[in-house]
């Protein structure tokens, strides 16, 4: 486990790296990266939007272009107050602070759920994609953006040390584990990275 997956840990990072969160965002997720995975979705006019670590509320500008009805959850009370700034407190977002782990949300409660740049820091993002799970209706969306696993051995073992990167098959498989299905994963990034991230879309399964 990576020193970032504590929570205590990466709340510390998050209230340092929300001074300049949006100024270095950018070089890694960037708003062509941010519609390449909006395009993945199928998003209604007026469907109701959970995005699970929502940070300084920067895919949350994407989720408004398509639905108003966005709800964002974040563990950092630092971050929140970026995303405060750039969209207030609680109109046109409902803005909650929570775990990923632990969802304060009933079920069944959303039609899409979000979460970019979030799953790296969970201890266990099985049980966070589970709940997230549990809160999107049956045949629902869950779509997830997480930091592709590097090639080279020796920016595997750097990256295992920090925090969690996985590729296609390790996404497939907390996925599964999580009880979803129709599960698809896709490589996207930067020019100079193009599969630094790992984008997975999955459906909860319909009631039978």
């Amino acid at each position: 486990m990576g020193i970032l997956e504590d929570k205590s840990r990466a709340r510390l990072f998050y209230k340092y790296l929300s001074k300049v969160y949006d100024t270095v965002n950018p070089f890694i997720w960037n708003e062509e990266m941010r519609d390449e995975a909006l395009a993945m979705l199928d998003i209604s006019e007026g469907d109701r939007v959970l995005d699970v670590g929502c940070g300084t509320g920067f895919a949350t500008e994407g989720l408004l272009e398509h639905t108003q009805n966005v709800h964002g959850l974040d563990q950092s009370a630092h971050q929140m107050e970026k995303a405060w700034q750039k969209l207030g407190k609680r109109d046109p977002v409902s803005f909650y602070r929570g775990d990923a782990e632990r969802l304060p949300f009933q079920d069944d409660s959303f039609d899409v759920v979000w979460s970019s740049g979030s799953i790296e820091y969970w201890p266990n993002p099985v049980v966070a994609l589970r709940d997230m799970r549990r809160v999107v209706k049956p045949g629902g969306q869950v779509l997830v953006v997480g930091p592709n696993y590097p090639k080279s051995s020796v920016m595997q073992k750097v990256a295992d040390a920090i925090m969690l990167f996985y590729d296609r098959e390790e996404a497939d498989r907390m996925f599964r584990e999580a009880g979803y299905t129709d599960v698809r994963h896709r490589e996207m990034g930067p020019s100079y990275d193009p599969d630094i991230a790992i984008t997975t879309v999955a459906r909860d399964p319909e009631d039978e």
